[in-house]
C-alpha cells in the first residue's frame, strides 16, 4: 500500500493556490506548516491514517524542484462532471493542460480520465471508472 507521495516545488503558495483548487473536493484537508504542504484525508478519532497522504515541499537539498520524467499521481474523482470541474479549476489555479478530460482508447471503456501539470511541473490525473455512468463504448 502506498502511504504517501511527495512532490518537489520552489514556490509554495503557487503549489497551494493549484492544489487547493481541486484537492478538498476529493475529500483531503490541507495542513500547512514551515515544511510545505500535507494533503490528507481525515481520520475519526483514535483511527489510523487513510493513505495515501499527498506532500508539496521545498526539496531536501536545496536544489531547485523537478518533475520526474514518467511520473504521475492520479487522484480519483466521485463522476465524470467532476473530473471535467477539477480538471477546469486546476486549470484556472496555475496548471497546464496535459489532455483534456475524456475517454483514451487505450484504456478501458469507464475510464474517464484528464491530465494536467501542477506549476512546477509534476504531472497530474484526474479520472473516474464510475460503473453507472455511460462509458466509451455505451
Amino acid at each position: 500500500m502506498i502511504a504517501y507521495v511527495t512532490v518537489g516545488t520552489d514556490d509554495v503558495a503557487r503549489a497551494k493556490r493549484f492544489y487547493s483548487a481541486f484537492m478538498p473536493a476529493l475529500g483531503y484537508e490541507l495542513e500547512e506548516g514551515p515544511e510545505g504542504l500535507s494533503y490528507a484525508l481525515p481520520v475519526e478519532p483514535d483511527q489510523s491514517p487513510v493513505l495515501p497522504e499527498f506532500y508539496v515541499k521545498p526539496t531536501f537539498d536545496g536544489a531547485p524542484a523537478s518533475a520526474g520524467n514518467g511520473s504521475m499521481t492520479a487522484f480519483e474523482a466521485q463522476n465524470q462532471q467532476q473530473v471535467r470541474d477539477l480538471h477546469a479549476a486546476a486549470l484556472a489555479a496555475g496548471g497546464s493542460d496535459e489532455g483534456a478530460p475524456g475517454f483514451r482508447a487505450a484504456y478501458g471503456p469507464r475510464f474517464y480520465v484528464g491530465y494536467l501539470r501542477d506549476p512546477q511541473g509534476n504531472k497530474i490525473a484526474l479520472f473516474s471508472s464510475n460503473p453507472s455512468e455511460p462509458g466509451r463504448d455505451d
